[in-house]
């Protein structure tokens, strides 16, 4: 698959390596760099346009958090997240998060509805634009967002794990249909249910969403069987 590697702009506080590895995980995590697809620090580096040092850390921390794997004289391997760990990792979202959110509807603070509507509206910016780096991004800082309100920064960390180990292979083709827009929207929709103090609805849109990984975000049609368990995708 040819895929353009470009670094967007970013925030002066990120380095090139976190610029980097941003890039690449975004183009990993969506499906734009298969499993199985081989890439090297001399190419991305020139693709990148930067030197191969921060490449090659950015490689090494991909490598750590799972995302790829080292083949001797190669260069990295872009490995594979299998079903079955797609619906854990999806099922203890649904643990953390859906409760979460539902009792932070319970004491929403309306001064940060602005400031998370401004995060909300990236994302559906970047599925408007066919951005999906920019999707990706807006949408882990919008829910790590939310959940730091909840006071509880162990759940934040945990999350976040979870999240970096996450494929979506269905990005793309809900991209090209148009479709990737829908579940953009609902992050403004959550807003206006946790502002509202509506715990259920909250909760159930939260669960419906993040349904999403083992469903349409992977290619699926919502509510086919998936993994141990059941993982909820209604």
């Amino acid at each position: 698959m040819v895929v353009s590697l470009k670094l967007e702009p970013v925030a002066a506080a990120l380095s090139i390596r976190e610029s980097v590895e941003r890039a690449l995980a975004a183009l990993i995590v969506s499906g734009q760099l298969e499993p199985g697809s081989m890439v090297s620090v001399p190419t991305l580096a020139a693709q990148f346009d930067v030197s191969a040092t921060p490449v090659r850390e950015a490689m090494l921390e991909l490598e750590r958090r799972g995302f790829v794997e080292a083949v001797k004289n190669k260069g990295f391997r872009v490995t594979e997240v299998s079903d079955e760990e797609l619906a854990h990792l999806a099922e203890v979202r649904q643990l953390l998060e859906s409760p979460a959110i539902e009792a932070l509807a319970r004491r929403f603070p309306h001064d940060q509805l602005d400031s998370l509507t401004v995060l909300a509206q990236q994302i559906v910016d970047g599925a408007d634009r066919g951005d999906l780096g920019a999707y990706l991004e807006a949408d882990l800082r919008f829910h790590l967002a939310l959940l730091r309100l909840c006071g509880n920064e162990i759940l934040v960390e945990v999350v976040a794990e979870l999240r970096s180990r996450t494929r979506l292979s269905g990005l793309r083709a809900l991209l090209e249909s148009g479709q990737l827009a829908v579940s953009a929207h609902e992050h403004l929709e959550l807003l206006r249910l946790l502002a509202e103090g509506d715990s259920p609805g909250a909760r159930a849109l939260m669960t419906r969403h993040i349904g999403h990984v083992v469903g349409v975000w992977s290619g699926r049609p919502e509510g086919a069987p998936e993994g141990p368990r059941g993982v909820d995708q209604t």
